[in-house]
């Protein structure tokens, strides 16, 4: 009998809860709620919860690929500039003044072209053995010339209705876009826990001169990977971008480090084998609802610099803590 008349299996329990990082961006985010509701009631408006949930679904969408991509081991700095260049593609292909193609030839073309520039930075990296930072920091750099050439220096207005709907509609008084994020999550759920080539990633990831020994297929799981998160890109792109009357070149600046910064405080390891999708999507959650609480706290232009600020030390953060991390059981 515990002489101190607590349960071991209640305490180890607490321990296990206190030590999970979902948990911990669980109490953080309910913490920041707790706090703005008191600071400022209209916080918890239904509009502007309905805002944040829309801002933070395309980061959720990419961060689903993204994940998969950082517990291979790998990692992908290019899905900011493969989102602009797929925004220009997609509205030069169905904009009235532009190409004027049909809106479903628009979007399969653009989910194509996602699939396409992921499966050349995966193919780069499994095949030709070049360091994942330096493929896609190059493909970074490559893709944003690549915009401003579609764009030729305007912006691209008259966007199909049909188009317009995957960003501005509704169905059954939610936003089609948190529809598709759901339906990406559950399909990214399905992937880790259930299919051959979620258990085959974590395997490359955890241990890769084990898995080559085991003759584990490491070049096309890469490429699959690689290839899937310029689809989830795509995705983003098709149900964000229509929400904006027009197209810039500036669309994707900045999602790279928003996405990888929810990805790594979400608990995936940058080094390889660790990932759970439950705190990658709070740490989306959590960015995104960061960034609406300093435009409350009316910082004016100084809240997108706040911003990246408190990024970058959340992802230090992380990165300080992945030790403890790696101590812990893997998913």
């Amino acid at each position: 009998m515990n002489p101190s008349g607590s349960n071991p299996n209640v305490q180890q329990a607490w321990f296990s809860l206190l030590k999970s990082r979902t948990a911990g961006l669980a109490c953080f985010t309910t913490l920041i709620l707790v706090w703005m509701s008191l600071w400022n009631p209209t916080f918890l408006a239904w509009s502007n919860l309905r805002d944040i949930a829309v801002a933070a679904a395309p980061v959720c969408i990419i961060s689903c690929g993204l994940m998969l991509v950082l517990v291979l081991g790998e990692i992908d700095i290019s899905v900011g500039s493969m989102m602009g260049v797929l925004a220009a593609a997609m509205g030069a292909m169905a904009s009235a003044s532009r190409w004027h193609l049909p809106p479903g030839v628009a979007m399969v073309g653009t989910l194509t072209l996602g699939v396409f520039i992921g499966a050349i930075n995966g193919w780069l990296v499994a095949y030709l053995k070049v360091p994942s930072i330096m493929v896609t920091l190059g493909m970074l750099t490559a893709l944003r010339g690549v915009t401003e050439v579609i764009m030729g220096g305007q912006w691209i207005t008259d966007l199909p209705p049909e188009l317009r709907s995957l960003g501005t509609g509704t169905w059954l008084g939610i936003p089609i876009c948190l529809w598709v994020t759901a339906a990406v999550v559950l399909i990214s759920l399905w992937l880790i826990h259930r299919s051959t080539l979620g258990r085959r990633i974590y395997a490359i990831g955890s241990h890769p001169k084990a898995a080559r020994l085991a003759g584990l297929p490491i070049a096309r799981t890469q490429c699959l990977v690689f290839a899937w998160t310029g689809f989830l890109t795509a995705v983003a792109t098709l149900v964000s971008v229509p929400q904006l009357s027009v197209v810039d070149a500036g669309i994707g600046v900045g999602m790279e480090l928003l996405v990888v910064t929810c990805v790594v405080v979400g608990g995936t390891a940058v080094s390889g084998g660790i990932g759970n999708l439950s705190g990658v999507l709070l740490g989306a959650l959590l960015m995104t609802m960061i960034s609406t609480v300093l435009i409350f706290m009316k910082l004016g232009e100084n809240a997108t610099y706040w911003s990246r600020s408190i990024q970058g030390l959340f992802i230090l953060g992380a990165i300080l803590l992945e030790p403890w991390t790696r101590s812990r059981k893997k998913p």
